[in-house]
């Protein structure tokens, strides 16, 4: 059986969600998600959305300190088309029931914070819950949304796709690849669904659950890009993974984040002596750039042994510590760390994709009919490093980009094409006896990427991570091909191809530039670097 609709969204985060509540004024939609809807990285993110609602602030302001943030490889066009579009987008946030802490009387009086990298204050936010706040009002108006359809409890296999060959006469001069809908498994009945869309967005979020230590949940494996990239789309820039740099080291706290707002409002970061190091590493200091900083808690590591460095903020009055970061106080309580008299350990983990799917400024891949939104994207904005912030912003403007252009698309396509869609092929396949397989290279893909593809990297490195994860997809595609897929299976595979792609990336940039940190090349090299990283799939 094929399901039918007008636009098929996959994922369920800021980005996704968005785009879903205002297509749906034109068509159908369908939201698939591979847990429950509100399981995202939106709902995980404390810190806030950057944006300029200040007069002390400017636009210029943002812009500059987004594009030094991006080390020379934002895209200045993209950079300023986001910024100056943000406050719309969060105004938007508002008027759909999303309520930000404030100064002020007025409906936009929002309250400030400052984090790292930025030269005003512009970050609004909700206590230390933003991403919570913005999730949970965009559910509820999905779920009262009569032309939007949850599918939760589904994951995407592979995107469905058929070229159409454009003649010249009777010469053939150009095919192009299009998209017409996915592969999807339903969890819940073990099934695999066909779904035929007239636009298809990806909004799966980031990879680095292909890392050992990560503030992400389990469900950040990449899904998107993967998907993206078997189906012939191009990715950029997959080598800048951001390594965030104050993960809470604690062996019962999993994927916990201590937001880069604390440092924004005074916390220092100290060794196990209780001695500051930031000034050795940048005049900044804590307010740095996010890959200086967790460069340098990587290197005070190794240079002392120690597992973990402090983040102490508990010089700052303990009423206004606990009301203005309710959530991480409450977390920290749990593990007995009291952050109003105690440093709290922290570590760098892998925490934001700065590529993904490439994209242009409506969001649209080189797929037709295929978009792609918020982190699984990758659309000039972050370059080489990403503005603490600046994330959600992107997926507000980047997800009404892409409705406007989609929806104009829609509209064209009409009943103009028609596509005969194959239905799942198990056939000679069996029921998996071996899931030790799946667990184990999955364990083995993210202590490689750990060891060999992190913070600092060199091409020996990346040469033996390369070797090893090539002998790893042998043995997924071979498990993959010979067996029902599982939603296990699914995500190995993906989680796999992504490691790869960061690895053939890291391989390609011979230079140190942002998040990407080579021992063997330690300067900059505009002159043949001052460009995206691409990768193309050849059929």
């Amino acid at each position: 059986m094929i399901k039918k609709t007008d636009f098929l969204v996959i994922g369920s985060g800021i980005a996704g969600l968005s785009y879903a509540l205002k297509v749906a004024q034109f068509g159908k939609v369908i939201i698939i998600t591979k847990k429950k809807i509100q399981k995202t990285n939106t709902a995980l993110a404390q810190g806030g959305v950057a944006s300029v609602f200040s007069e002390i602030d400017s636009f210029d302001l943002h812009i500059k300190d987004t594009l030094d943030a991006g080390d020379g490889l934002c895209n200045k066009e993209v950079a300023a088309m986001v910024v100056k579009d943000g406050p719309k987008r969060i105004k938007e946030l508002v008027k759909q029931g999303a309520n930000f802490n404030k100064q002020g009387n007025g409906e936009y009086d929002f309250s400030l914070g400052k984090e790292g990298g930025h030269s005003a204050k512009r970050i609004v936010y909700a206590h230390d819950l933003t991403g919570k706040e913005i999730e949970d009002t965009l559910v509820k108006n999905v779920e009262q949304n009569e032309n939007i359809t949850i599918l939760e409890d589904h994951i995407a296999i592979n995107l469905v796709t058929f070229s159409s060959s454009i003649r010249s006469g009777l010469i053939v001069t150009q095919s192009e690849n299009i998209c017409c809908g996915a592969y999807v498994l339903n969890n819940k009945t073990g099934k695999i669904e066909t779904f035929y869309s007239g636009v298809t967005l990806l909004a799966t979020g980031g990879a680095s659950k292909v890392y050992l230590y990560t503030s992400n949940p389990d469900i950040a494996t990449g899904d998107g890009i993967a998907m993206a990239y078997r189906a012939g789309a191009s990715v950029a820039n997959l080598e800048f993974v951001q390594f965030h740099p104050t993960c809470l080291y604690h062996p019962e706290a999993k994927n916990f984040l201590i937001s880069e707002a604390v440092r924004g409002e005074g916390a220092v970061l100290i060794d196990f002596e209780g001695r500051r190091f930031m000034e050795k590493y940048s005049p900044d200091k804590e307010l740095a750039c996010r890959d200086v900083v967790a460069r340098a808690i990587d290197s005070e590591l190794k240079k002392t042994g120690a597992e973990a460095v402090f983040l102490d903020i508990s010089h700052k009055d303990s009423g206004f510590i606990k009301k203005r970061f309710p959530n991480i106080y409450s977390k920290c309580l749990e593990h007995g760390i009291d952050m109003t008299k105690d440093p709290i350990p922290v570590v760098p983990a892998a925490h934001y994709m700065c590529g993904g799917v490439a994209t242009d400024l409506n969001g649209q891949t080189d797929v037709q009919r295929l978009y792609a939104v918020g982190e699984t994207a990758c659309t000039g904005f972050h370059g080489a490093n990403r503005l603490a912030s600046n994330s959600l912003l992107e997926a507000l403007v980047y997800s009404h980009r892409a409705y406007k252009s989609s929806v104009e698309e829609f509209k064209s396509i009409g009943n103009k094409v028609t596509v005969t869609l194959d239905l799942w092929d198990e056939i000679d396949t069996t029921d998996s006896d071996e899931a030790i397989v799946v667990s184990h290279n999955w364990d083995e893909i993210r202590r490689l990427m750990w060891n060999y593809v992190g913070i600092v990297r060199s091409d020996k490195r990346l040469h033996r991570a390369q070797r090893r994860i090539q002998n790893i997809q042998k043995e997924i595609n071979e498990y993959y091909w010979g067996f029902k897929v599982t939603f296990d299976l699914i995500e190995l595979r993906n989680l796999a191809t992504v490691a790869e792609l960061i690895i053939k990336s890291a391989l390609m940039r011979k230079e140190s530039r942002g998040l990407h940190y080579n021992i063997e090349y330690l300067e900059k090299d505009d002159q043949n670097w001052l460009k995206p990283t691409i990768l193309k799939k050849s059929f």
